[in-house]
């Protein structure tokens, strides 16, 4: 069986101020988190199912009300990051540096030469597509070639038009010259 939610009078009371004051639907739920379960004495996972929420999200508000509650504000950067980070962003700027330099000589870059050297800087394979997520991050872009040639002239472009011959006439078929089908 599932381990109940432990929720003191703090807690109760505190949640209860924040229902009252809520001002979008994600505070209502975090003070309803603490409220439905401490009434209804179910487990934090029938109280996520109740409320829509994860199980993650229940425990979480639960832990950032009781330290809300004891005076000890949970800090505001707690949540996300790069947890799987391979380098950090400065490593990674370091790193794509002598890239850098290549591409300003007018040198074309691909990714399997730079996927090479990150993993052999990691020492362990890695994704390609970890490469190209770096490259986006860093603000590098696929160019795609251009529709049509810097250099080209469309006057002479439609004066050719005009002046070639077609040599693409269509045949006559000669089914149909012997056959007089209608």
């Amino acid at each position: 069986m599932a381990r109940p939610a432990v929720i003191t009078d703090e807690m109760e009371s505190f949640a209860k101020k924040i229902v009252k004051e809520a001002n979008d639907v994600r505070e209502l739920k975090a003070g309803l988190s603490i409220l439905i379960p401490k009434t209804c004495d179910i487990t934090y996972s029938e109280t996520a199912k109740l409320l829509g929420i994860g199980v993650a999200t229940v425990v979480r508000n639960h832990r950032d009300i009781r330290n809300q509650a004891s005076g000890n504000p949970t800090p505001k950067g707690s949540w996300g990051g790069r947890r799987r980070q391979t380098l950090s962003l400065h490593e990674e700027t370091q790193f794509l540096a002598e890239w850098i330099e290549k591409a300003e000589q007018g040198g074309i870059l691909v990714v399997p030469p730079i996927h090479a050297a990150l993993e052999q800087r990691l020492g362990r394979a890695v994704a390609a597509s970890t490469v190209y997520r770096m490259l986006a991050r860093h603000g590098w872009r696929k160019v795609a070639p251009d529709t049509c040639h810097p250099k080209q002239d469309i006057e002479a472009q439609e004066k050719f038009k005009k002046n070639s011959q077609r040599h693409w006439h269509k045949q006559p078929s000669k089914i149909s010259s012997i056959c007089h089908c209608a």
